[in-house]
Order: C-alpha cells, then structure tokens, then sequence
C-alpha cells in the first residue's frame, strides 16, 4: 500500500489519501481539525480537577474549622492554639474551634486526624511529643512523616538544664555538672516530665556526646517532677522553659544550659549548651499546624499565609513568650523538612538508648 499527502487543492490541507493500484481514492478529510479537537477534549479534562479545586478554595471556609490540641487544657501547645486560632478566625471570618483530645503524648489524637477528611476543616497543632510518638508506642497508628499535610510551624518551646542550687550548690554551669557526674558514674540522678519526653531524649542526646552518666528518675508530668526538683527529692532536671521559669526567677532552681542554638530572651545571661562544649546541639521543642493528608493545597497555602501574617504581629508574639513560646514561622516546605529531621535525629536516638513506652 502507498500512503502519501495529498497537497492543498487535491485534497484539502492536512488530508491523507490511501492509494491502492485499481481501486479508487479514499480521502479521510480535515485530518488537522479531528486532531485539535482532540487534544482540546484532553486538554480541558486534565484541567477539570485544577477547576474544581480552584472554586472549592474560592469558596472556603464556609463553616466553623476544627483545631485539634492533643493534650490538656493549659499547657503551652493549647495556649498557643488558642492565640493563634482566634486570630486565624477572624482572618478567614469564620470560628476556630479548639478541641482538646489528650492521651498517649497526643497520638490518640493524631491518628483520628490522619484519618479526619482532607476538606479543609480540620487541623491539628502538633508537638514534639507527637511527633515523636511513633517511635515510642508499638500502636501509634500514624507515620507522622507521611499521614499528614504539613501547614506551618508557630512556635519554639525553649527548653533548660536546672539544679536545685542547695543540693548542688557549686554546679553553676554545665561543665561543673559534667565533671560531678563523670566523679560520681552513675549516682547523680535527673529527672524529666517522663520516659520518652523530650527533656528525657535531649539528656540522653547530651549524655552520649558528653560521655558521661546520669540515672534518669521520670516523672508522670512536669509538674511532679519540678516539685521534687524543688523539695530537693531530685537534684537536676531538663525542664519546659515554661514550667521552670517562675522557680528561676525566684531563686528556687539554677539555671545553668538551654537547648536551642541560640539564647533565649526570657534568660539571656544563661548559656546555651553549644557555647559550652558541645558544638551543633539543638534540642528545641516545638509546635505547628498540620492537616489531613490530601487537603487542597490551595486551603493549605492559604492558612498558611494567614499564620505568617499572624506571627509577624508583635502582639501575638508578645503572648506567646508569656506562655513560655517563640513564635516561629515556617512554610509547609520547610516544616515538612522539619519533621523528617527531627523524626529521623531523636529517633536514632530513641533505638540507640532502647527508650520505650509501654
């Protein structure tokens, strides 16, 4: 068979003739017109769904929002909830409702809202602790690397090395803790607000790179645990910056390290650990906003927004340091980036020290 063009004035630009010795001319005419049409219909199908999403995110929030808190009332992840959630509501007109579902360092929580649906109208405030939690409980039933969407970071949560200044009253920094432990391996005990908190993994992290020994006494909370601090039951603690701070300011507990990089401003005389021997520790809690996985990247990338707006307000920030919070923000990228770290660095850190929770 001989296939060849037919040019324009024998058959119409674009068609092709199929000619066969003996038999007459076949012509399939407006070739070009059949094969635009096409790929206008595909064109159009493959841009419905972008359509779709575009007028749901036109016409969203058209109710109340839901933001989850997966612990009790009071503490520094729903105080911040709550400072940053009536300020998202009135910027997108519609409430923001805080709902508080505590239990298992907040995995109880964060496995309904994996499974919450991805509509917009349900979020989450995360925390380290939950973060953390699939390293730590067998049953966590979410992988907080992939099972969310993440929507921006909202604050850092300082936390400090204090001592009870009576029991250990020549221990004013952290190289003279250090040389007590490593004179007595093994007796100087410390205490957390529990196994596998953070305080708990930040001693550990601090403990393998300082090469020395201290037996951890965990608490069921922060409050117990700083009450036995203070009553001289326990002689150090790695605390909530939150939690300690009215006993430093009273005198009551030495301050003597924090774990962030940099110093924080509520005590700006105390040195970081980093500045004291141990260069690229970083041990900050902290919290930020998370979605189903699947919400429209457009209600994403609009929340978004709204909270770096938010944060970038001098008396929002002003309310969270009073909590014991610095406001830190971060776009979806850099605190998806942020949680692949942090579970990968503390979970290293959790299977090298067999931390477990039951």
């Amino acid at each position: 068979m001989d296939v060849r063009a037919i040019p324009p004035g024998k058959g119409g630009l674009g068609s092709l003739a199929l000619i066969q010795p003996g038999t007459t001319i076949v012509r399939i005419r407006n070739f070009t017109r059949m094969v635009h049409s096409r790929r206008r219909a595909i064109l159009a199908l493959a841009a419905a769904p972008l359509l779709v999403g575009s007028a749901f995110a036109q016409s969203w929030p058209s109710k109340p929002i839901k933001l989850v808190v997966p612990f009790p009332p009071g503490g520094p992840t729903d105080t911040a909830s709550r400072i940053v959630g009536q300020k998202l509501g009135e910027r997108l007109r519609q409430p923001v409702v805080v709902e508080n579902r505590a239990g298992a360092s907040g995995s109880i929580a964060a496995a309904q809202v994996a499974k919450s649906a991805p509509d917009g109208y349900t979020l989450m405030m995360l925390a380290t602790p939950t973060l953390l939690a699939p390293h730590l409980y067998k049953k966590a039933g979410y992988d907080t690397t992939k099972d969310f969407t993440p929507v921006a970071t909202v604050y850092d949560l300082p936390i400090v090395l204090v001592v009870n200044p009576t029991l250990l009253p020549n221990v004013t920094d952290l190289p003279k803790l250090i040389a007590q432990a490593k004179a007595q391996p093994g007796k100087l005990n410390y205490t957390s607000s529990g196994a596998g908190s953070f305080g708990h993994l930040s001693m550990e992290l601090l403990k393998q790179m300082g090469g020395f020994e201290m037996q951890h006494v965990p608490y069921k909370g922060g409050v117990p645990a700083i009450s036995d601090t203070l009553g001289g039951q326990v002689p150090l603690m790695y605390a909530d910056l939150v939690a300690a701070l009215p006993h430093i300011q009273a005198g009551k507990l030495r301050a003597i390290a924090v774990g962030s990089p940099q110093r924080v401003s509520m005590l700006p005389d105390v040195k970081t650990i980093a500045e004291q021997g141990f260069k690229g520790y970083d041990a900050v809690s902290w919290g930020g906003l998370l979605a189903p996985p699947g919400t429209p990247r457009e209600v994403v990338d609009r929340v978004a927004g709204e909270v770096g707006k938010i944060l970038a307000d001098k008396e929002v920030q002003d309310k969270l340091l009073k909590a014991g919070a610095i406001a830190n923000y971060q776009a979806p990228a850099q605190m998806g980036q942020r949680i692949q770290q942090d579970y990968a660095k503390w979970g290293k850190v959790i299977r090298d020290k067999g931390i477990a929770v039951e």
